[in-house]
């Protein structure tokens, strides 16, 4: 009886989870709060400009999830390697320091397009590949509904 129950509050868990993430996927991006006040010219400026964004740091995140394979493969190795561990590591925290330069080259031209800063436009956070916000596309963040700034 208890496994029953048990499976119960996992399986409403498990629902609960996916219901709130499926929403906050759901809607369009930029239509966080303080969103409404753009105009539609400033909504295709951002939208460009994110667009942009995605286009110039494609390559970037490629190599960033081939460094983080790499990573991996190194630490399931039966002995890992310190050096190489630690070398891997570096080189994507090059990769990371240039994603971060480029979002924040972004958000200081978004911010000019619209200075209130419009919630879920941010090429940060969630995944990573930006860093701060918003974004939840590989490992660890990306491109996602979330606020910047």
């Amino acid at each position: 009886m208890k496994k029953g129950k048990l499976s119960l509050v996992l399986l409403m868990v498990v629902s609960l989870s996916l219901t709130m993430a499926a929403s906050s996927w759901a809607r369009p991006w930029g239509c966080g709060p303080g969103a409404a006040n753009l105009t539609p010219e400033q909504a295709g400026q951002l939208f460009d400009l994110r667009q942009k964004f995605l286009n110039d740091t494609a390559d970037l995140r490629k190599q960033m999830v081939l460094k983080r394979t790499e990573l991996g493969a190194l630490w399931r190795a039966e002995n890992p390697d310190e050096k190489q561990i630690l070398a891997k590591q570096k080189e994507l925290n090059a990769l990371r320091e240039q994603m971060q330069q480029k979002a924040v080259a972004f958000k200081l031209q978004a911010r000019k397009i619209c200075p209130q800063g419009p919630m879920g436009m941010g090429p940060g956070g969630g995944m990573g590949p930006g860093g701060d916000c918003g974004m939840a596309m590989g490992p660890g963040r990306g491109m996602g509904p979330g606020g910047c700034w």
